[in-house]
């Protein structure tokens, strides 16, 4: 991995106080405490009052010093030694966010903050939200910025999943989508090989007038009145910058304009090559997700999106009762994101359920019904859920309810019992990725500003006696794992086009080390292309522990023990029972290869196993 020095200290002059004091650290028999951390920092501060060693600091000598005087030589099981915060890629990857800039949304939801800086939802104090605009949301910037950040704070920047937020996904045009991913696949190959051309790019958006470094407009929305909604002002600071957009990407297209790297257009043909580079990079994309409305996916929307690479789709429900989607005004009723959930699973998405309760005319109790249904009826059951309780937010619509006295946030113990409820409610197979939105507390005008409300709801569990058994509260993170220690359990239940098995390796604690998620469509059930048919789904293979890079091994990390293989191998057991000839899988770029050595064949958007050809060579090639 390169070590881009520009933007690095000079470790050589703090040599001296720096070997000690990772000494110190790395002969440890543990990860030091927050308290022992700082009271070390303090023994060994930077010379002449300079201050204190940062992380960043840390890891950079000790990847220069490694193996000398005395330093163990350079190791990533010592990592974590070091990092304050390991959990960012304790489930085995590396997240990668990047917003999108700021544009028209087909949604009139009057829950929905409206802050112009920002692409719809998103306020411009998030932290995710001011690392784009700080890099005028250009995508390779924010991604460069982001795999530096991670790169000097020592975690692995190998496997990355990419995740794509900002208004509606599908709403923005075609050639600004393919644009946009091919340039974060960009500034993946550029920060794998130590090419850094964030000066270039800046200086052509700074040409642009694109990149003041400032909020682009003081302009603001009052909820409380509304004299103009969201799309109309964006239109109107952004027409010009719109116009442009549409005839550059016109001109470039009929061979009229020759393009620069902030032009907001590719081809596929661009896009694709950028696919097939990435997939043996130092830096590759291991998954590839989007976010969008239900009534925006379509059997076209579905292909195209995963022709861009997407591997999963963040979608809003936000609630499953019709009364209450209308009073929101969210545009679209429950049977639509029946319709959406049912064409993203035949492509073989992940699902990644929005749901939001606390919503004008909602209740605890019909809240707590909404949930049941998010796992009791077939046509949803997602495979990940984020929970956002609504919270008041000044340029929301919402703002007429709240002083009309027709909404009001829940309190603290309502909000905690319904949450309990929910999380005792939520199967194994479900990740519960994030309770509670992270809007800063001056933000909200009414409504929770507690950030760490899952560990409230899990100590309130643990003091009940009870656990959560969503996947994230049993990743088995930094554990040690032995064969011996797991246990292979299958679940299946029935989704909305057939029948899906989720196989999950767990300790006697049911801590989990790895899952997989297989589908297998009723032969009833008309595949979304013809590549497909036929063909039963691996929608997700993932194995738990610390990010760890490409081709390293630690004894013992359950990323490297073997599980991704065992878990396909059944996947495929259970499939040819079944009677299926094909297994397709739903790859990323970055793990084509990984199936390919698999007994996986390219097809056109997915990769595919002949069942037939395996059961034949499996029974002339007896096993050892």
């Amino acid at each position: 991995m390169p070590t881009h020095s520009r933007y690095e200290f000079e470790v050589e002059a703090h040599r001296e106080q720096l070997i000690p004091l990772l000494k110190v650290i790395l002969e440890a028999p543990s990860r030091l405490s927050s308290r022992e951390h700082q009271q070390l920092m303090r023994r060994f501060p930077k010379p002449a009052g300079e201050g204190f060693y940062s992380l960043a600091n840390l890891v950079q000598a000790w990847r220069a010093f490694a193996g000398q005087d005395g330093l163990p030589e350079f190791d990533e099981a010592l990592l974590h030694k070091l990092r304050r915060k390991p959990v960012r890629t304790l489930s085995g990857v590396t997240p990668l966010t990047v917003l999108t800039k700021p544009f028209p949304c087909p949604g009139t939801c009057i829950f929905c903050p409206n802050d112009i800086r920002m692409p719809k939802s998103y306020l411009a104090d998030e932290p995710g939200a001011q690392r784009a605009e700080k890099n005028a949301f250009d995508p390779y910037l924010q991604s460069y910025m982001r795999l530096q950040t991670y790169h000097n704070l020592g975690h692995s920047t190998d496997k990355i999943e990419i995740i794509i937020l900002g208004g509606t996904w599908s709403f923005y045009p075609e050639t600004y989508q393919i644009w946009f991913v091919k340039r974060i696949l960009d500034a993946l190959h550029d920060f794998g090989a130590g090419v850094d051309r964030r000066e270039a790019v800046s200086a052509a958006l700074r040409e642009r007038s694109l990149f003041a470094g400032e909020p682009v407009s003081n302009v603001t929305i009052a909820g409380a009145q509304m004299t103009t909604s969201y799309n109309q002002t964006v239109q109107e600071i952004y027409a010009d910058e719109m116009v442009r957009s549409r005839g550059m990407a016109e001109e470039i297209a009929n061979g009229r304009r020759q393009r620069n790297v902030v032009d907001e257009y590719a081809t596929w043909a661009e896009l694709e090559a950028a696919q097939r580079e990435n997939e043996g990079a130092a830096c590759r994309a291991v998954g590839l997700v989007i976010e969008t409305r239900p009534d925006h996916i379509s059997e076209e929307e579905a292909l195209r999106v995963r022709r861009l690479g997407c591997t999963k789709v963040q979608i809003g429900f936000q609630s499953l009762n019709d009364r209450v989607l209308a009073l929101n005004k969210r545009g679209h009723d429950v049977a639509a994101t029946r319709r959406a959930v049912t064409l993203l699973r035949k492509a073989g998405f992940k699902i990644h359920a929005h749901w939001m309760p606390n919503l004008y005319g909602s209740t605890p109790q019909d809240d707590l019904e909404d949930y049941d249904r998010l796992f009791g009826d077939a046509d949803f059951k997602p495979d990940e859920l984020k929970i956002y309780p609504c919270s008041l937010i000044e340029s929301a619509e919402l703002m007429q309810q709240y002083q009309a006295g027709e909404w009001k946030p829940y309190t603290y113990d309502e909000l905690l019992n319904l949450l309990v409820e929910c999380f005792k409610r939520t199967p194994e197979y479900c990740r519960l990725t994030r309770v509670v939105r992270d809007i800063p507390g001056a933000d909200i005008v009414a409504g929770n500003k507690v950030t760490n409300f899952r560990q409230l709801v899990e100590r309130e569990l643990e003091r009940r006696g009870e656990r959560s058994v969503d996947i994230r509260a049993r990743e088995i993170g930094r554990k040690r794992v032995r064969h011996s220690d797991l246990q292979m359990v299958r679940t299946n239940y029935e989704s909305s086009i057939g029948e899906e098995f989720f196989l999950q390796y767990v300790n006697d604690e049911r801590d989990i080390a790895g899952f997989l998620r297989l589908s297998l469509p009723r032969a009833s059930k008309a595949p979304l292309t013809e590549e497909l048919r036929g063909a039963a789904m691996i929608r997700e293979v993932h194995v738990y522990g610390l990010a760890l890079g490409i081709g390293s091994e630690q004894a013992g990390r359950a990323q490297h023990a073997g599980l991704g293989t065992r878990l396909i191998e059944t996947a495929a057991e259970i499939t040819a029972a079944r009677g299926y000839e094909r297994l397709a899988v739903i790859s990323s770029i970055g793990t084509r290869e990984y199936y390919r050595k698999r007994g996986f064949v390219d097809g056109e958007l997915y990769q595919f196993r002949d069942l037939k050809a395996s059961a034949t060579q499996d029974a002339a090639t007896p096993l050892e």
